[in-house]
């Protein structure tokens, strides 16, 4: 990541703009949005459908390439 991307990170909670990894909170913006995500996570709003399978790896492997 270069230099002026790095000051236009998008808070995953607010989807406010800033240089959020500039700061202790990154990449939210703050303390509050930090906690709103956790709260999702153990609330079960945010999960992962399902493991990685071996096709998925080999997808991303020839996407990588």
């Amino acid at each position: 990541m270069n230099e002026k991307s790095a000051k236009h990170v998008i808070c995953p909670t607010c989807k406010k703009k800033g240089d959020w990894f500039a700061g202790k909170h990154g990449p939210f913006c703050s303390h509050r949005c930090k906690l709103i995500d956790l709260g999702k996570w153990l609330g079960g709003e945010h999960v992962i459908s399902e493991p990685l399978g071996e096709k998925d790896l080999k997808a991303v492997e020839r996407n990588g390439e």
